[in-house]
């Protein structure tokens, strides 16, 4: 009835757009070395909710069974005399569409369960959430973590520019470069008005940013400050980068601004091998030969799109 193992175990839920589903599946892939096809896993990886613009939800599983009722009676030995408690059905599951449970059957459950823990119910605003959900024809019960959407905030930045990643897609493209960041040191160094960078660095990762130009490095550290974060920006080509990194983030210009030639893609590539063990890179081209002629292996990739346009993001190491 109980784990069956001492690791910790997580479950969690993803919801994506169509146009999503490949970054999506790229992200999975980046934190949890799997995807699913169900919206739903079980890691024993723990990752914070709020990091990815997928994950829904997080269930930190504490219990497990094959029904409800071995789950009722493993939660009659949660004692909560000093907080208040809701139980919630996790509607994202893998249940077949002939098993899925309606409203007032979720309800039940969840009434069922609570009953059996020692404490007081609250369902407006409870101290503490416990999730419960079927995976694999077992049940999973555990505290439940709903993510922020930081990167919502993100998205009034002082200064923008409109062939800029949005936010949602340069948080998962941060993940992808740097899914597990302690003592990883990265490098955006094509960072224009620095939408990665802040997504980056609101999640703990410690990121260079640096670009050519230098009116955009002004942007990137205005936006930096205006959420109240700390990163390190210079001016200047990426030729002159003489540090080593884990990882670099390459967005490959394109815009009016800093528009980059064959030629110039070709040199970003190899400077990145140059000082970089692993690289994210982010094209409307495809680029594959150049990344060989560089010096990488492609090693995964995936396709982001927003209606008719489209990016390809692929990790070289």
């Amino acid at each position: 009835m109980n784990n069956h193992s001492r690791l910790p175990a997580y479950i969690y839920t993803f919801t994506c757009s169509p146009d999503e589903r490949s970054l999506c599946n790229m992200e999975m892939r980046s934190f949890f070395g799997l995807e699913t096809s169900v919206n739903i896993l079980k890691s024993n990886i723990e990752i914070e909710p709020s990091r990815s613009p997928f994950i829904k939800g997080r269930v930190e599983v504490m219990y497990e069974g094959e029904s409800i009722s071995e789950i009722v009676e493993q939660v009659k030995n949660i004692h909560l005399p000093h907080s208040t408690f809701k139980v919630l059905f996790v509607k994202i599951n893998d249940l077949d569409k002939e098993a899925k449970i309606d409203y007032d059957g979720q309800r039940e459950i969840e009434r069922e369960i609570g009953w059996h823990i020692q404490g007081n119910a609250d369902v407006r605003n409870p101290d503490q959430v416990f999730g419960i959900v079927p995976l694999g024809g077992r049940w999973y019960f555990g505290k439940y973590v709903k993510p922020e959407a930081v990167w919502l905030h993100h998205m009034k930045k002082p200064r923008e520019y409109s062939t800029a990643l949005s936010t949602r897609v340069a948080r998962a493209i941060a993940n992808i470069a740097v899914p597990h960041p302690d003592g990883v040191k990265a490098i955006d160094p094509c960072c224009g008005i620095g939408t990665v960078l802040v997504e980056a660095l609101s999640m703990g990762i410690d990121i260079d940013g640096r670009d050519i130009n230098p009116l955009v490095t002004d942007g990137s550290r205005e936006n930096i400050a205006y959420f109240g974060l700390e990163g390190d920006v210079t001016a200047g080509p990426i030729s002159d980068v003489t540090k080593n990194y884990d990882v670099a983030i390459i967005d490959m210009p394109y815009n009016l601004y800093t528009h980059a030639t064959p030629e110039d893609q070709l040199s970003i590539l190899k400077h990145a091998r140059r000082f970089a063990d692993k690289v994210v890179v982010v094209t409307i081209d495809t680029m594959d030969h150049m990344i060989e002629e560089a010096g990488f292996e492609i090693a995964d990739r995936c396709v982001a799109k927003k209606g008719i346009f489209s990016r390809q993001i692929v990790l070289c190491v």
